[in-house]
């Protein structure tokens, strides 16, 4: 497997409704002859022309920071953009994104020593300066965004990296796109937005509307008591039921028989929180969603274990040459 494509996909900073990063290097490494990408940013790449019409979905997009203000002692005022835990802010060492470089800085916290002064954690990024009119000398300005500063590990049969959610989704696709003759038509597509409430699956259920399955390829958050049997290693997952939707029962079905056939292995779990297919039931649209467990989701240590993506693509692969 080419990790070293999968970390580059990790470390492009793109938080929700700045993928532009993230889609240039996707098309960059597919290089295919007909795309197009919509007026809010997804990108859709098709393949094969006969059979079922069959969209496949993974979002490009991470949770991250948008600079709000500048203090006059130049730090910067962030918003939390997409489900960020407030646990996991103080301490963090963030990368502030504009359109021509990246600076470093960081999320402090409250030494222990001036707890009794009533001292309180603010959400704001140290880059190192004493005034906004540093900030503004070095090209920071409102409305660019922030990144956690992310670390690609393999930690014996697991990746770890901030964002893997959901750049193995869209590592996934990219796969299997380079390496398939389909038996139906395929649309690949890369959304925007997911985090923030699935709102490019809403732009793109609008326009491809004569879909005949849609199935988004996103994580799934194990190791919770509704889902103590999901084992990371034990093969991707069929990710049923979660706070958005329930999965097609019959192409459910249909999947676990490619499976089985493909000696692919296959898990069966409910979560929570939401993916983009199950925006396109709303236009009368069968979904699946096909995930693999990720371990401590949304923090800066997200981990998949490797055999599980290998599947994972393998599953999707197999879909796409399957005669629905």
């Amino acid at each position: 497997m080419d990790f070293d494509r999968l970390k580059e996909l990790c470390l492009i900073p793109g938080i929700s409704s700045r993928e532009e990063k993230v889609r240039q290097s996707i098309i960059r490494k597919l290089k295919p002859n007909e795309y197009f990408v919509d007026k809010i940013g997804n990108l859709v790449i098709k393949k094969g022309k006969t059979g079922k019409k069959i969209l496949f979905m993974a979002h490009m997009d991470e949770i991250g920071f948008l600079v709000t203000s500048i203090k006059e002692n130049g730090d910067l005022i962030l918003r939390k953009v997409g489900g960020i835990p407030d646990e996991i802010l103080q301490s963090r060492i963030i990368e502030v994104v504009n359109e021509y470089k990246i600076i470093t800085g960081v999320i402090g916290s409250v030494p222990p020593h001036l707890k009794n002064d009533n001292a309180n954690f603010e959400l704001v990024a140290d880059i190192g300066v004493s005034s906004k009119k540093e900030v503004i000398e070095m090209g920071i300005n409102i409305m660019d965004y922030a990144v956690f500063k992310k670390s690609f590990n393999i930690i014996n049969n697991f990746i770890s990296c901030r964002a893997l959610d959901d750049r193995f989704g869209c590592f996934a696709l990219e796969e299997v796109y380079q390496n398939i003759n389909p038996k139906n038509e395929i649309l690949f597509a890369w959304t925007v937005q997911e985090e923030i409430g699935l709102k490019g699956a809403k732009a793109l259920s609008n326009e491809l509307y004569e879909i005949d399955l849609a199935i988004a390829i996103d994580s799934f958050a194990c190791c919770s008591r509704q889902n103590q049997h999901i084992q990371p290693g034990n093969g991707p997952i069929i990710r049923f039921v979660d706070n958005s939707g329930i999965s097609s029962f019959e192409f459910s079905k249909q999947i676990i028989e490619i499976a089985r056939k493909n000696n692919i292995p296959l898990q069966v779990g409910a979560t929570g929180g939401g993916t983009d297919g199950s925006i396109f039931v709303d236009k009368g649209i069968p979904f699946v969603a096909l995930s693999v467990a990720v371990k401590y989701l949304h923090s800066t240590v997200e981990m998949i274990h490797i055999k599980d993506l290998e599947n994972l693509i393998k599953l999707i692969k197999a879909i796409t040459e399957e005669e629905f």
